[in-house]
Formats: C-alpha cells, structure tokens, sequence
C-alpha cells in the first residue's frame, strides 16, 4: 500500500476571516529559516521511511507566498529523500493573488502535476465578507498560466453558507466554474471557528439559515454533476481520474506523513502531530504521539465519507470479519428515508444523507 506525503508552509500575506488552520504572516529571513528546518525533517524522514509515496501534496497557509525558489528546492529534495511512484500526483494549494508566470513555470519544472487555487466565490461581495482579497479575474489569469505552464490538473475551492449567500448568487458562481474547465471542485460547508475574526462578528453577519444551507449544498452537487464533475466524497467532486488521490489516503485509512507545525501523520499504525507552533519546527522538535489509529470505528466513519460507501469486503479484507448485521439494520432504516442505500454488502450515503452524515455515521458505527 502506498502512502501520502504532506508538507505544511504555514505562511499567507494576510489571514482570511474565516480561516482556523494554521498560519501565519513571515518576512523572507523566516520563511528562509522555515526551508532549512523543512529540509532538514524531509532528509531525517527520508531515512527513516520505507514506504513508497504515490502523492505529494503541499499545503497550507499559502505555499505559493513561500516563493518559486523555496518550494522547487523542497520538491527536488523530496525527490531525493522519499521513493516516489513515478505517475505519483503532486499538489501545490496557490493563493490566486500570489500566482505568477515565474511560478507557474517553476512549479511545472520541479514536477508539480496538480494546482488547488482557493477561489471560494465567484461573487464579490461574497468574497470580501470572507476576507478573500484575490479577484475573480486573478484566479481566471492563474488558471491560464499554469495551464500554459503544461499544468492541466485543476482544482477550485466553492464556499457554501457565505454570508449573503442566495441560490443565485451561487449560480453565478456555478456558472464561473463551469466556464472554467477545471476538474475537480472542493465545495465545503462555512463553519465558524471560535478563533477566528469571522465568529467574533458572527451576531452581525447575514448567514443563510440551516435550511437554506441545505439547499445551497444540493444545489451546488446537483449542478456540478451536469456539469461531468461526479461527486466521490462528502464535499469534493471531480472528472473521473482527476480524484484528489491524497485526500483519498485519508479517506481510506491509509498512510500518510505530514510535516510542519500542525501537520499530522497515520503511519505504521501511529497517529501523531507537530504542535501548531512555528518555533517548535524551527527547533527540529519532534512531533506529539496522538492515538493508534485505524480501527474499525475510524475505518468505517472514513469510508462512509466516500460516494462509494463502506463495503463488507472492505471491512472484511482489514479486519478479518464482516459487518454486524446489526450496521446493516441500522441502515436500512435510514434508507426508507432516503439517506442512504444498503444493497447487502455496501452502505453509501445519499447527498440528503451527508447533509446528516454526523448522525447518520455515528448510529451505524454504534452497532459495531
């Protein structure tokens, strides 16, 4: 089984109202001191690995702030630190603001197959309540230069429950999409953090209300899917082939190495994390043992996140055993009401059934 890398620049010009992951803003003698202790983790875990990864995915922060010359040199040495599949797919998230020809092409060069650009909203006013402060017209002109770059693997984030937020704005933004051409689209839900100025003003902002919500989330799978982009996961859609395959390391309870501070890692059976602290990394601390990991509960909860459901021989192949009958009860209760599908061997939730997917995966993992 191959396994997933994951490398964290916790950088951004500046931070999203709306953003809880971790990050910060750096000058270039930071960012700079970051390269060398991310080198210097990527040699120590490329001795210690021997596993072989089939996906490389940078993220963040804004690892297009970290510059074309810091991110190539942290690619070229992944290549030399870690045994990589030769079609392995390899992601950089580009803040469309910070995209530039020179880094396009850089990218490309130093093997980058696959670009996520954060657009969020095609709408403007939509875009400011969230502290976005890359245009529409900026993420056009990105799309455009990594596609010339000979990068053709595109990815778009879509915002749902956004302050302001209608069923027609959304369609505007819908229809920007698919004008796009891109092949895959996260669309997640808004969840207002505690930390962040975004739920400091929540009193104060115009939030679409829980059933409208829901009905912005439909909408939104409905039209990706006429578009050709099927859904494969709660919140992620994509051409056929054109799946995030490391987000799918995740979702199939199979390995992964993430490095930087607030990276998390599942590896030999392990799960364990570097704390969200910059200076912590800068000091080559060793990242926190958390949980063993992967057990039939996690394993089950993961893969009922999947359009394809949880499988009986799936479980069986893992586990050594088949779901309790109990689980396939359970789910046939949901599915009179149109939350799920149980055929006898595999249990897949609808898109009405991920919109309770808390509920709905939490009763069917209890009969475990």
């Amino acid at each position: 089984m191959n396994a997933g890398l994951y490398l964290h620049i916790p950088f951004c010009l500046s931070k999203c109202d709306y953003c809880d992951f971790y990050s910060l803003c750096a000058n270039d003698d930071t960012m700079d001191a970051y390269l060398a202790a991310l080198k210097k983790a990527l040699r120590f875990w490329g001795s210690q690995s021997a596993d072989t990864f089939d996906t490389v995915y940078v993220g963040g922060g804004t690892p297009s702030v970290f510059g074309a010359g810091r991110l190539t040199e942290t690619l070229d040495l992944v290549r030399r630190s870690f045994r990589l599949t030769t079609d392995a797919q390899i992601t950089v998230e580009c803040n469309p603001s910070s995209v530039t020809k020179e880094l396009a092409d850089a990218l490309s060069v130093a093997g980058v197959n696959r670009v996520s650009l954060g657009l969020q909203s095609a709408v403007a006013a939509e875009r400011a309540a969230l502290g976005r402060r890359s245009t529409v017209r900026q993420a056009e002109t990105a799309l455009t230069l990594f596609r010339n770059a000979g990068i053709d693997d595109l990815s778009l984030d879509l915002m749902l429950g956004i302050p302001g937020q209608t069923p027609q704005s959304l369609r505007e933004s819908l229809r920007f999409l698919e004008g796009t051409g891109v092949q895959h689209v996260s669309a997640y839900l808004l969840k207002l953090e505690e930390t962040t100025p975004l739920f400091a003003r929540r009193a104060t902002l115009s939030l679409p209300d829980e059933d409208t919500v829901c009905d912005l989330y439909l909408q939104a799978a409905n039209a990706l899917e006429q578009t050709g982009l099927r859904q494969y996961e709660i919140s992620n859609f994509a051409v056929p082939g054109f799946e995030s395959r490391h987000n799918l390391h995740y979702w199939l309870c199979e390995p992964y190495l993430g490095i930087g501070p607030a990276a998390h890692s599942f590896l030999g059976g392990r799960r364990f994390y570097y704390p969200r602290d910059l200076r912590s990394f800068l000091q080559s601390d060793a990242p926190v043992f958390d949980c063993i990991g992967g057990d039939k509960a996690e394993f089950c909860m993961l893969r009922l996140r999947l359009t394809r459901g949880l499988s009986d021989a799936a479980f069986y192949a893992r586990f050594g055993e088949h779901l309790p009958k109990e689980m396939f009860t359970a789910a046939k209760a949901f599915a009179r009401h149109g939350l799920l599908t149980a055929d006898g061997d595999t249990i897949a939730l609808t898109k009405n059934g991920f919109l309770v997917s808390n509920g709905v995966i939490g009763k069917l993992i209890s009969t475990l």
